[in-house]
């Protein structure tokens, strides 16, 4: 496998589960990547990567390459360009993040993350964590749940 790609050789993909059109070039399969996932991330004006969410267990950061858009991050918003670097570390909804594209053309960014296959995600603004268990590209269980939605009947407390 040859450890090198342009990102202009990058086939193009809509996101599947995104509320937002999204195009997204995976990078990290096509170049051997293990412990580190890569994607090319194309957002259209006017719309987001991806909802407001904190990674517990993966850190994430973002290389902006085109565009201007605005990075939501805990309580800040900060404003972003071309070169910007953005760390996204794991941890509590201090650090929830999320990009929006605020101009006129695509907001172009390198995504770059750990590739922890056991993850939970949490979505502040609409209160729900989801749990993730399995090896990163093939997740053997996956749940969304509200965090205030109280379970009946569930396991005693250790």
């Amino acid at each position: 496998m040859k450890p090198v790609i342009n990102l202009e050789d990058l086939e193009l993909q809509p996101e599947e589960d995104g509320p937002d059109p999204k195009r997204y070039g995976v990078i990290c399969a096509r170049i051997g990547a293990q412990k580190l996932g890569y994607n090319l991330s194309i957002v259209p004006p006017g719309k987001r990567a991806n909802p407001f969410h904190n990674h517990r267990i993966n850190e994430e950061m973002f290389l902006i390459l085109a565009g201007e858009g605005i990075l939501r991050f805990g309580s800040q918003e900060y404003p972003v360009r071309k070169h910007d670097v953005i760390a996204c570390p794991p941890g509590a909804r201090d650090v929830a993040h999320q990009l929006r594209n605020t101009g006129d053309t695509d907001l172009e960014f390198l995504a770059l993350s750990t590739k922890e296959g056991h993850e939970i995600c949490e979505f502040p603004d609409v209160n729900q964590v989801k749990v993730s268990v399995g090896d990163y590209g093939s997740i053997e269980l996956r749940h969304t749940f509200d965090v205030d939605r109280a379970v009946e009947g569930g396991p005693p407390d250790a």
